[in-house]
């Protein structure tokens, strides 16, 4: 766990590694997952590849939940999560142009991962609960999903923002692992690349079989799509009939 003094007390940046593997993974299969499920939202046919990115999502943020207990000391809730105290002093220091990097998440951007692990996996539910033939859910779902695309929006807005303000480069950090951070940090020694390929491997093996002819939704889908599209042809053609 990174001691308080890290975060309060002045000291000279220094680059060093930080993000371990998995975390910079799942983070970026989030980002693919909710950019790829609001694409396909309404994409006529795209059903089975919505459910995929949802699935995805659920995937991922799932495993960042649990590596956010058992994973590398950044990673980890305790180190970043702070009391509303933290993050009012967090954002006063933006404003009045004193931010600093951080030893991991801001006190800002800590809530604003849990926020985005908590939205996406109701987001991932509610739509899965529709798909079952839960008509209820579908305005859940939307609702949930709508949510999650502003959280999103919020939070690059928020990165890019602080980025700037407190000249701490947290795109390339999260690309790289390696993060700016107080003198006297301890790095991350183990990076974890192994588990991180894993899940690489196990992520692409899912998509083959969900698109794949084994995959339980994707008939379902497409039988879904020509239904739409011969009951729109039917109705045409009854009120060409009683034209």
């Amino acid at each position: 766990m990174t001691s308080p003094s890290t975060d309060t007390a002045p000291s000279t940046p220094v680059t060093q590694p930080l993000w371990d593997a998995p975390v910079r993974l799942l983070h970026g299969l989030m980002a693919l997952s909710v950019a790829g499920a609001w694409l396909t939202a309404e994409a006529d046919g795209w059903r089975a590849v919505h459910i995929s990115f949802g699935l995805t999502l659920a995937g991922a943020m799932a495993l960042r939940l649990l590596w956010g207990f058992v994973g590398t000391p950044p990673a980890r809730f305790a180190s970043f999560v702070r009391g509303p105290a933290a993050v009012v002093a967090h954002l006063r220091e933006l404003l009045a142009g004193r931010a600093r990097p951080h030893a991991g998440h801001n006190p800002a951007g800590g809530w604003a991962v849990l926020a985005l692990i908590a939205t996406s996996l109701l987001a991932a539910g509610s739509g899965w609960l529709a798909w079952q033939g839960g008509e209820a859910w579908e305005e859940v779902h939307e609702t949930l999903a709508n949510g999650l695309l502003l959280l999103a929006g919020v939070h690059v807005a928020a990165v890019l923002l602080t980025s700037w303000l407190a000249r701490d480069r947290l795109v390339p950090a999260m690309l790289s692992g390696r993060k700016a951070v107080p003198a006297g940090t301890p790095p991350t020694r183990a990076m974890h690349r192994g588990l991180a390929a894993a899940l690489l491997v196990a992520a692409l093996g899912f998509w083959a079989w969900s698109l794949g002819p084994a995959s339980p939704w994707r008939d379902a889908a497409e039988a879904a799509h020509s239904q739409a599209h011969g009951d729109g042809r039917h109705h045409r053609e009854r009120d060409h009939d009683d034209d």
